[in-house]
């Protein structure tokens, strides 16, 4: 008789409420799952859906002053729910250990990253000086962290967001954990950065044997890193099973609409015009039907000509803190914007895409080249040419809460630039207020809130509506979809048509989501190291990428395809490079080739295209 298996993980109608005003309010309804030796399961849903709560649920991380668990958490066969802190303490340093969204939150700034993972190994064992180090130099190598001896000493500000995640997971691995917990472990990576730590997980888990709980909202993750998956509704387990009858099968209307949401890269194959997303209601999962967005773009006369734009931060040094040499941010850039266009930059974080749109925007001086906008150069406007300049030209922001004044009623936020550039009474600015919460899917009667009591897709909706307050011709979104929800995602970039349709708005679209970018943009240029390396019509791009930066860039995409889970994407472990050059460093002269009309490519030599 062959005797069973063990869960390494087993929740049994787990409940947790929290005591909010003296009243206790349950926010997960009794879910249930188990996580066996080296499966990964994922838990997928949208904030607030209670994924993370059932991670800190596991870990004993809630305040138990405020809350109240009750069914089961079991960890190898030993019950949680009850036992006291010094007991979790010691399976959270052995048993199970977890790696957060925002490592930098995590780490300490103030101290080396030598010194936290040996932190994290002597926290429950004996070691020398001498062991702590040679085996924190196998933990950083161990997650391909090239030169482990010399990054002992570096500190977390020294790495990249990609590297520090890697030094996440070294702590986690730190004392030989039976489970790993990964929450949102790559939603604020860049997309090969993120196809990185994938790659890397899935390494880890097959060389240690480890059980993995893998949190995320992204579909298409959960497609490559999953055996198993529940679908996270609400606070209710609403679907669970293995990953290829989620989505060969799925039964519940959520899980359809998250699967709906999903931008699938290869699926506007042959589609001349951008199209929205097909929403599927959430209750019922009927879908909406995803409408093309059939306008034709006036090429005749460009809005906005951008022509050799170079922008530059020095970086100094010393004691007397003289120049040592400058960050190319942006080098010799040029490109135009045509009426009722939308023109996707995108590339990693460093490549200059969004210090573009600043630069446009004159929030940062740059050095040299043109910023035409009606045939005046932004670079050499008076300030009261800019304001009038502003009114045409506006910014939607990443992070909808940095961006609204959190001690502003929704009403101040959108009358304050109507009322500054002197367009109307205040009666006038509020009736175009409660108008634009309209036009933006939100009721006028939301305008005497405060941005705190918003979720974020109806702060980026505010902000959306914010920038139309001027009646702009060009809007340029930076990042303006990257840090929502699936599902919200698509009705932000639905309502984005949806305007540009009805407005004949041009869009510069800046992003590092290449999905998302291929639903949305009329044309594409791909940025690198501050220079656009490839620029052409959206079909020729996607179908044609010619730049071998270009081709990384969409190898490393997530597929909403389980069948994919096992395939190797082949994606450097490389960073990008510096864009920090020397005083003496002369950029060299770029040549483009024309590979289709309009489709143009940089050529390398051969230095640079093994570095791209």
């Amino acid at each position: 008789m062959t005797s069973q298996v063990q869960p390494v993980l087993s929740i049994r109608d787990l409940k947790t409420s929290f005591l909010v005003d003296g009243e206790w309010h349950e926010v997960l309804h009794g879910i249930s799952f188990d996580v066996m030796p080296g499966e990964t399961v994922a838990i997928v849903g949208e904030s607030g859906s209670g994924k993370s709560v059932t991670s800190l649920s596991v870990m004993g991380l809630l305040n138990r002053k405020s809350t109240r668990l009750s069914g089961s958490i079991k960890l190898n066969g030993r019950e949680l729910i009850g036992i006291d802190e010094a007991e979790m303490r010691k399976l959270r340093g052995t048993e199970v250990a977890m790696i957060f969204q925002e490592p930098m939150t995590s780490l300490n700034p103030v101290f080396t990253i030598g010194r936290q993972i040996g932190e994290a190994l002597t926290a429950h064992r004996v070691m020398s000086k001498e062991d702590v180090r040679a085996e924190t130099i196998r933990l950083l190598e161990k997650v391909r962290i090239p030169n482990a001896d010399k990054r002992l000493s570096s500190y977390p500000h020294e790495f990249s967001g990609g590297m520090r995640q890697r030094v996440m997971i070294a702590m986690a691995l730190a004392s030989n954990p039976k489970l790993l917990i990964a929450d949102e472990p790559t939603t604020a990576l860049d997309v090969t950065i993120q196809g990185q730590i994938l790659d890397l997980i899935k390494t880890l888990q097959e060389e240690e044997h480890m059980a993995v709980l893998f949190i995320t909202h992204d579909m298409g993750v959960v497609a490559e890193v999953s055996d198993r998956t529940v679908v996270m509704f609400r606070g209710n387990a609403v679907e669970s099973g293995p990953t290829e009858q989620i989505f060969s099968h799925q039964q519940n209307p959520y899980t359809r609409a998250l699967l709906a949401a999903v931008p699938r890269m290869g699926s506007m194959a042959g589609l001349p015009y951008p199209q929205r997303f097909g929403i599927v209601d959430k209750d019922t999962g009927i879908a909406g039907e995803a409408l093309p967005l059939d306008t034709p773009v006036d090429m005749s006369v460009p809005v906005l000509q951008v022509r050799n734009l170079v922008t530059r931060f020095d970086v100094t040094g010393g004691w007397l803190g003289r120049k040592t040499g400058a960050v190319h941010a942006v080098e010799n850039v040029s490109f135009d914007l045509f009426k009722g266009e939308t023109l996707a930059l995108v590339g990693e974080s460093g490549c200059g895409k969004s210090t573009i749109g600043r630069s446009i925007m004159r929030l940062t001086d740059s050095r040299e080249g043109e910023i035409l906008l009606d045939g005046k150069n932004v670079r050499t406007m008076r300030k009261n040419e800019l304001t009038a300049m502003r009114r045409k030209v506006q910014m939607i922001f990443q992070d909808p809460f940095a961006s609204l004044n959190p001690r502003m009623s929704v009403a101040s936020a959108l009358t304050e630039p109507f009322l500054a550039h002197g367009l109307g009474t205040r009666q006038q600015a509020r009736d175009k207020a409660a108008s634009l919460m309209e036009k933006v899917g939100l009721s006028a009667d939301m305008l005497r809130r405060y941005p705190h009591e918003f979720s974020g897709g109806q702060r980026q909706r505010i902000s959306i509506a914010r920038a139309l307050a001027l009646d702009p011709s060009i809007i340029i979104a930076d990042e303006s979809v990257s840090a929502l929800d699936v599902s919200i995602k698509a009705q932000v970039v639905n309502l984005l048509l949806d305007l540009q349709e009805e407005l004949g708005l041009s869009y510069l679209f800046i992003s590092h989501d290449m999905a998302v970018v291929e639903r949305v943009s009329h044309r594409v240029a791909v940025m690198y190291l501050g220079e656009i390396v490839e620029i052409g019509p959206r079909e020729s791009i996607f179908a044609n990428p010619q730049h071998p930066y270009t081709r990384k860039l969409m190898s490393a995409v997530p597929v909403p395809d389980p069948a994919r889970r096992h395939m190797s994407r082949a994606v450097s472990n490389d960073e990008i490079r510096s864009p920090i050059r020397p005083l003496s460093y002369v950029p060299p002269a770029r040549i483009y080739h024309e590979v289709s009309p309009g489709h143009m490519v940089r050529v390398e030599d051969s230095k640079t295209a093994g570095a791209a």
